[in-house]
């Protein structure tokens, strides 16, 4: 099996950015931590915190991977091409937050992505992505 994490603008902030919202430990960090629990999956990480590069990664591998587990960061509220390449790919995509998108700001209760994707996951921390490959492990 193949997952393809997917995290967008800064996210490679991990660790350091607001840890009382993000936590303290690095993405790269808990990818270890994914690896170790699920010797028989294969992951592959990528971020960026340029749209475009997103898009281009979810195409690229939208037609081979097993599941993408996305979390668009600010680009959730305000993408509509990260949608649309959703939509044009046949792999499922899980959306994962960090935080709880629903009880922060106003402007970010809104996902431009929840329609395009076959679950979400918000504000239980980086666990969301160990539940979001559970999902696709199970299905």
């Amino acid at each position: 099996m193949h997952i393809v994490i997917i995290n967008g603008p800064n996210l490679n902030l991990l660790g350091t950015r607001e840890p009382e919202v993000y936590g303290n430990q690095t993405f790269n960090d808990y990818m270890e931590t994914l690896k170790t629990k699920y010797p028989t999956v294969t992951f592959t990480y990528f971020q960026s915190n340029v749209e475009g590069l997103i898009i281009d990664e979810i195409q690229r591998v939208g037609f081979s991977a097993d599941g993408i587990i996305l979390n668009a960061g600010g680009y959730t509220h305000t993408s509509v091409a990260i949608r649309d390449a959703i939509s044009a790919i046949t792999t499922p995509v899980v959306e994962v937050h960090i935080s709880n998108i629903h009880a922060r700001e106003e402007f970010r209760k809104t996902s431009l992505i929840s329609e395009k994707v076959v679950g979400s996951i918000a504000g239980l921390g980086l666990d969301g992505y160990r539940l979001a490959t559970e999902y696709f492990i199970n299905k």
